[in-house]
């Protein structure tokens, strides 16, 4: 597992299990290309088939994405392509009126949150609601669709030879 940020529940679980941890902070770095090239390097080393953005708030560089070119997957807090490269998503379907949003797993490509859908679900906008409450539910949205995202893109890659 890799994180850019060593205090995330996802550390945690690694860190409790002896999972092998890379811990990339972009400030252990000069450059994203420098962070990229540490994680593509560690993730190789330990035989990584398929990378999972969860929670990982940076954008991989062109070497990195050529590295495991559609054997990433993302979870992102919109029905994209709706409030598509944002880190506020809930905040912005909150201000826009929309009267849903929700979370969608797909598949990474150097245009930013625009890659193949694999699952969406939606989460509808309820009167009252704040930022913290409907990103409650966005969140439980997330957690069940990436799990089912993960057993789509294991068969997919199960499926066709991987040279590398």
């Amino acid at each position: 597992m890799a994180t850019n940020r060593s205090s995330c529940g996802g550390a945690d679980f690694a860190r409790e299990r002896k999972i092998p941890l890379a811990e990339l902070s972009q400030k252990s770095f000069d450059s994203a290309e420098q962070r990229d090239t540490a994680m593509r390097d560690f993730f190789m080393r330990h035989r990584v088939e398929l990378v999972i953005d969860a929670g990982y708030d940076r954008i991989h560089t062109a070497p990195f994405l050529e590295a495991f070119e559609n054997r990433i997957i993302n979870v992102h807090p919109s029905l994209l392509p709706e409030f598509a490269g944002v880190m506020n998503a809930v905040e912005q379907a909150l201000d826009s009126g929309v009267k849903q949003t929700g979370a969608t797993v797909h598949v990474v490509t150097g245009e930013l949150d625009a890659g193949p859908i694999l699952l969406q679900e939606a989460v509808p906008i309820l009167e009252g609601d704040t930022v913290e409450t409907l990103s409650q539910r966005v969140h439980e949205a997330e957690y069940r669709i990436l799990p089912a995202g993960i057993k789509l893109m294991e068969a997919r890659l199960a499926n066709s030879p991987l040279i590398r």
